[in-house]
Order: C-alpha cells, then structure tokens, then sequence
C-alpha cells in the first residue's frame, strides 16, 4: 500500500468523519424529531427509526466485497453522491400524504448507501494510517463524528424550527431542510474528491485471493471473542435507547411529561454548548489513550459515557422551565459521551486487527450497531409505558451490564499508546 504523502491527516480526516456521520445522524437521529413535528407517535417513531439501523447491523454481509473488489475511495464517494439524491428524495416528498412510508423508503435507501460509506470510510482510515496514528486521530475522528451529529442535530434541526415558524407548515419547513441537507451532502462530496489521499491498496494473488467465508470465520475465530463482542453490545445499553427519546422528550408538552421546547431550542442546546463539550471531550478521550493506553482509561471512560444520564432523571422529575437546566444536562452528557466513546472506538481498532482489517472493522461496527437497534427499537413503547420519570431510571439501570463488560472485556492494556520511537 502507497498513499499521496502530501496530504495530511488534518486535511482529510475531518471531513471524511464529518461526511460518514452527517446521513448517519439525519437518517437516525434527525428523522425521530421530523416524525415527532409531523405527529408520528413515540411508538412508532422508537421503533420505525430504530429500524433503520439495519444496514448498519448487515453491512459485514457485502463488506468482504470491498475488501476484495474495488477502491475505497471510489466507493465512498458514490455512496455520497447517492445520498445526495436520497435526501433530495425525502424533501421532495414530504409533502405527500403518504409521506411516512415514502420517506421511510427514502431513508432505507439512505441506509443502505451510508453503511457502504462507512466501510470504505473506515477502510481507508485503516490503511492510510499507522498504528500510532490511527490512535492520535482517533480524538479527532470522533469528534468530527460527532460535529456531524451535532450539525443534524443542531443546525439542520435549527434551521427546520426557523422555516416552521416563517412558514407555519412542518411538512414545508422540513421538505426545504431536507433539500438543503442534499444540497450539503454534494459539497462534502466534493471536498473529500479534493481532499482524501490516493491510496493504492495491495491486492493478493489470485491464487491466494481468500474466500468470502475466511473473511468472516477469520473474524469469530479471534481469541476471547465472546467477551469482546459482549462488550461491543452492551457498552451503550443505557445510551442506545436514550438517544431515541432525549428529542422527544424535550419536545413533548409539560402535561405529558416533556419540557416542551421548540424544535428551534433543542436543535440551539445541541448545536452550541454540546458542541463545545463534545469537541473537548474526544480530543481529550484521544489524547488520554495515546498517552497511557486504553487499559487506564476504559474504567473512567465508562463512567463518563454513563453517568451523566442520570441529568435526564432530574430534569424529567423536576421539568425546570429555564432552558439553562437542560443546556447543562446536554454539555454534561455530550462531554462524557465524547470522552468516554473513545475507549469504545480503540477498541474496535483493535477488534479489527490484524489480516482483512476493513471488513472485521465491518463487522464490528455490525454489531455495534445491533447494540444501538434493538433495545432502541423498544425504547419508544419502554417510555410510553414507564413515563418519562421511569423510562430515564429505566436508562440509568440499563448502563450496569455495560460497566460489567467494560471490566471484563480483554485486551493488551497498552493498546492505542503512542509509540516511543
């Protein structure tokens, strides 16, 4: 493998991880608070959205494909073209009355095509990268990540509360914003065409080509892989079916529970404040790791992934009417989180090491995502059921089988140290 030397990680690893996370988020997250204004019930969206994490589950499925055929690079950026398209699908049927199964549609599609981004995505972060990079970067690709998240959840959610309120017609605002996040879409296109390396990936010999089910057998052969992947399930338990109802329950009125703010004051809390503590958070979680090595830092990163759910039960029992209480709850958590979802990614790293490292990363990444659909597919029914009181205990509960694994889970304890030399 050679790669474009002049281009430098700083240049290209933040744009590719912002245009891998900003569909994720639109198609995850950002279509729960779409449903929530268009009247979609919480059930429903819980579930139907949750759903949606199933490319994300199956992409191990055609990611030897990759592994084996093909550019990484060229892939990436047709995904991206095709997602372009995709949300200009979904703005452009908003309108329609059936427009829940069609933009559903729409956003399958969408998965389908952002999971194979993130292969090729993923992949050549893998190969264009040494070791001690990969975990330097590893702080700056998940923040990046995760300013991709905030931008959907943040400033694409703003700028639909903004055209709700000039417009008065939800299904309105949203069609223009989801035009708008295409029209995005095709200039990060274009900026990862310019920015990211070429990479000439080596390719075996024919007549050592490994088959499709090596790729897979190679991968569940790997040594404590039962306790590894319990880890990889289990370590966002808590989060997995957060992350479904935080939106909801912001938006949803007083009388049922929520705090009832506007769309245009939950997309502000997430893309101000939370921006700020989620960027400190993943480049100090980086750095710490890069230091000392994950074994010192898995115990306090699942503390801080963790823990600050515990804000959501205060503010659903005591419902402030100061947007600041919730503003604090979010930079808490959103600190935490990026702290603490950089042990969760060095981990996968070293899941994936070793021969065909894209498509193990692949799969690992398969069943991270299983970790956030199921018991988010639940969520939505967990807080109709228990309320928004009960639904947070509920969360809080729900992070001790990750902490077990955290303390259970194997690995070289130095794994992820920046290198001596």
């Amino acid at each position: 493998m050679t790669q474009n030397k002049s281009k430098s990680p700083w240049f290209w690893v933040p744009s590719l991880y912002l245009t891998e996370s900003l569909p994720y988020v639109v198609i995850i997250t950002v279509s729960v608070i779409m449903y929530k204004n268009l009247g979609i019930s919480n059930a429903d969206i819980g579930l139907y959205t949750s759903f949606l994490y199933l490319p994300w589950v199956i992409k191990p499925l055609w990611s030897p494909v990759l592994e084996l055929f093909g550019n990484k690079k060229q892939w990436f950026l047709s995904m991206q073209l095709i997602l372009s398209l995709v949300f200009l699908g979904v703005g452009l049927t908003t309108g329609l009355d059936q427009y829940f199964t069609i933009t559903l549609a729409f956003f399958w599609m969408g998965a389908f095509a952002s999971a194979t981004n993130d292969i090729a995505s993923d992949g050549l972060y893998l190969i264009a990268l040494k070791p001690d990079q990969q975990s330097f970067f590893v702080g700056v690709r998940s923040t990046f990540y995760r300013v991709g998240m905030i931008t959907g959840q943040g400033l694409i959610v703003i700028l639909a509360g903004y055209l709700e309120e000039t417009f008065g017609n939800p299904n309105q605002a949203w069609s223009w914003t989801m035009i708008g996040v295409a029209g995005l879409m095709l200039i990060l296109t274009g900026l990862n065409y310019l920015a990211t390396p070429k990479v000439i990936e080596e390719r075996v010999k024919k007549e050592d080509e490994p088959s499709f089910g090596k790729v897979f057998s190679t991968f569940f052969t790997k040594k404590n892989i039962g306790l590894s992947l319990g880890f990889v399930l289990l370590y966002r338990l808590g989060e997995s079916q957060l992350v479904k109802m935080a939106s909801p329950f912001f938006l949803d009125t007083r009388e049922a529970g929520g705090l009832g703010l506007s769309t245009t004051e939950v997309g502000f809390i997430y893309g101000t404040l939370g921006v700020i503590a989620l960027l400190a958070g993943g480049i100090l979680g980086g750095i710490a790791i890069s230091r000392d090595g994950l074994g010192r830092w898995m115990m306090p990163m699942a503390i801080a992934i963790n823990a600050p759910n515990l804000g959501y039960i205060l503010l659903s029992w005591q419902q402030p009417e100061s947007l600041s209480f919730a503003m604090t709850a979010v930079v808490i958590e959103q600190f935490g989180y990026g702290f603490g979802f950089a042990a969760y990614m060095i981990f996968l790293i070293f899941l994936a090491e070793g021969a065909f490292k894209t498509a193990h990363y692949a799969l690992a990444t398969g069943f991270m995502a299983m970790g956030m659909m199921l018991p988010g597919m639940l969520s939505g029914y967990m807080q109709e059921w228990l309320g928004y009181p009960g639904f947070f205990v509920w969360v809080v509960m729900a992070t001790i089988p990750g902490f077990l694994m955290a303390y259970l889970a194997k690995y070289p304890k130095e794994f992820g140290k920046k290198s001596e030399s």
